[in-house]
C-alpha cells in the first residue's frame, strides 16, 4: 500500500482546505480521508505532499515522441518518463513518424513500448491516411481495436475536404475524433514567423492568421454538417478562438487545445531573441493580441484543454539559421509550470480550478469515452493522480530532464507552481523531492 498524505484535492469542481490522505493499493485508489484519520499499518510506503493538490491526472493530448523513426529526437521510453516527470499520467503520441503509424501493428508497438517504459501511460494517435500522405484512408476499424484514442494527420493539414469529411463519419462511428492541423498550405507555405510585424521586419516570409482561420472554419462547417464530432488542435489566433466560440454557441461539436508557448510567448520574443530557432514553431508565435485572446477561449470555456505540442530536436537540428531550423519546441516537462507561471504572472485571471481542468478532464472531451474513468479521483477508481504545488518557484534545469531534447526557450527560467509528484496505474513515477 502508498499513502498520499496532507494533499489537498481538486475533484474536478474545486480545491478543497482539508488535508487529506489518499491511500492506493495496487492500481486502485483504497480509501480517500482525512490526513491522520486512520492508523497506517506497518510496512506502508507514505508520502508527505506537504500541502500540494492532488488532480485527476494530467493527459497531453498532443506529444511528439519520434519513435519509430526519429529515436534520437525522442523514443516512447524518453518520451513517457518526460510526460511523467512534467505531471502527465498519460500523452497522445503523434503519428508523424516513419514510418507513419498508420495500420495496427504500429499502433501495437506505440502501445506496448509505450507501457513498458514506466512513465506515463503513452496513448497511440493514429494517421488518418497511409503514410500521412493525405490520399487513402486507413484502416480506422482495426487501429482503434490496437488502441488508436486519436486520428490525425498531424504535421501537416489534411487538405482534401472530401477526405476528411469521410474521415470524421468513420471515427464517429468508432466514438473516436479526428484531430485536425489546421493550416492552409497554400497561405502558409514557406513561411517561418508571423505574418505583421516580425516579417515586415525581418524580410523573412510570414504565416498570415488567416491561415489558421480558413481551416478552422472548414473543420467547423464539416461538423455542423455531418454532426461527427472533431478536435482542432494548437489554436493561436484570436480569429480562430472566436470561429470555435461561435460553434459551440450553436452546439457544434467541436473541441480544441492550445500551447503553453501560444499561451505565454509572442513574435516579439523571436525579435528580441536575434531570430533564436527555439522561438521557432508552427503554427509561429503570434501578437501580444492573439495571446490575450487564447486567455480569453480559458477563462470562458472556449477552449477545452492546454496540450504541450513537445517537439523535440536535437540540439545541432536546431543550431541553424532560423529560416532553415525545423519548427518545434520541447517542454513537456515545463509545460504545466509554464502556464502556472503565467497564470500568476497575469494575476490569477480566473480560478485555479479551471486552470487544472485545462490538463485533467478537459483533455478527455476530445478523448473517447471509454478512458474517462481512468483518470476520476474516487475511491474504487484507478489511481492516476498528478499533484501540483501552485506556489512552488523553481528553475527549469534541462541537465535534469529525461527527454533526449533540451530545444526549449524555458532553459534557465524561474517558474512559479510546479508538479511535485506523479502517480501511474498506482505507481508513483515521480516525486520532486527525490531529484
Amino acid at each position: 500500500m502508498m499513502v498520499l498524505k496532507n494533499v489537498r484535492l481538486f475533484d474536478g469542481l474545486r480545491v478543497g482546505e482539508e488535508l487529506m490522505e489518499i491511500a492506493i493499493e495496487g492500481d486502485r485508489i483504497a480509501r480517500i480521508a482525512p490526513s491522520g484519520a486512520t492508523e497506517l499499518p506497518e510496512g506502508v510506503f507514505a508520502v508527505d505532499l506537504k500541502g500540494a493538490i492532488a488532480c485527476p491526472g494530467f493527459v497531453d493530448l498532443h506529444a511528439h515522441m519520434r519513435d519509430p523513426g526519429f529515436t534520437w529526437r525522442e523514443d516512447l521510453e524518453s518520451g513517457a518518463r518526460a510526460a511523467a516527470r512534467g505531471g502527465f499520467v498519460a500523452a497522445v503520441a503523434m503519428p508523424n513518424t516513419d514510418p507513419a503509424v498508420d495500420n495496427p501493428g504500429l499502433v501495437r508497438y506505440v502501445a506496448e513500448k509505450g507501457k513498458a517504459a514506466g512513465g506515463a501511460r503513452v496513448l497511440p494517435a493514429g494517421a488518418i491516411t497511409l503514410g500521412r500522405k493525405g490520399v487513402e484512408m486507413v484502416e480506422m476499424g482495426a487501429m482503434a481495436e490496437e488502441g488508436a484514442v486519436i486520428f490525425t494527420d498531424d504535421g501537416s493539414p489534411l487538405s482534401d475536404s472530401g477526405l476528411l469529411r469521410n474521415a470524421m463519419l468513420y471515427a464517429s462511428d468508432l466514438g473516436i475524433r479526428v484531430m485536425e492541423h489546421p493550416e492552409d498550405a497554400s497561405l502558409s507555405r514557406g513561411g517561418c514567423v508571423n505574418e505583421g510585424m516580425t516579417s515586415a521586419l525581418s524580410g523573412l516570409k510570414g504565416i498570415p492568421p488567416s491561415a489558421e482561420a480558413i481551416d478552422v472554419f472548414r473543420c467547423v462547417a464539416l461538423s455542423r454538417e455531418t454532426g461527427c464530432p472533431i478536435h482542432i488542435t494548437h489554436l493561436s489566433t484570436a480569429a480562430s478562438v472566436e470561429i470555435v466560440r461561435r460553434a459551440k454557441a450553436e452546439g457544434v461539436p467541436v473541441t480544441c487545445d492550445v500551447t503553453p508557448h501560444h499561451l505565454t510567448l509572442t513574435e516579439e520574443e523571436v525579435l528580441r531573441s536575434g531570430f533564436d530557432p527555439l522561438f521557432k514553431v508552427n503554427p509561429p508565435l503570434r501578437s501580444r493580441a492573439d495571446v490575450d485572446a487564447l486567455w480569453e477561449g480559458l477563462a470562458d470555456g472556449t477552449v477545452d484543454a492546454i496540450a504541450t505540442d513537445h517537439a523535440p530536436y536535437h540540439f545541432d537540428e536546431k543550431d541553424a539559421l532560423f529560416e532553415e531550423a525545423p519548427f518545434g519546441i520541447a517542454s513537456l516537462e515545463c509545460a504545466v509550470a509554464v502556464v502556472l507561471d503565467a497564470w500568476h504572472r497575469r494575476g490569477r485571471p480566473f480560478q485555479l480550478e479551471r486552470l487544472l481542468e485545462l490538463f485533467s478532464s478537459g483533455p478527455l472531451r476530445a478523448l473517447p469515452s471509454w478512458l474517462r474513468g481512468s483518470f476520476a479521483l474516487r475511491e474504487g477508481g484507478r489511481a492516476n493522480l498528478t499533484v501540483v504545488d501552485p506556489e512552488l518557484v523553481a528553475q527549469v534545469e534541462v541537465s535534469k530532464w529525461a527527454s533526449k531534447a533540451y530545444s526549449t526557450p524555458w532553459r534557465g527560467a524561474v517558474l512559479r507552481g510546479w508538479p511535485v509528484a506523479t502517480v501511474v496505474e498506482g505507481r508513483l513515477v515521480y516525486r520532486r523531492d527525490e531529484e
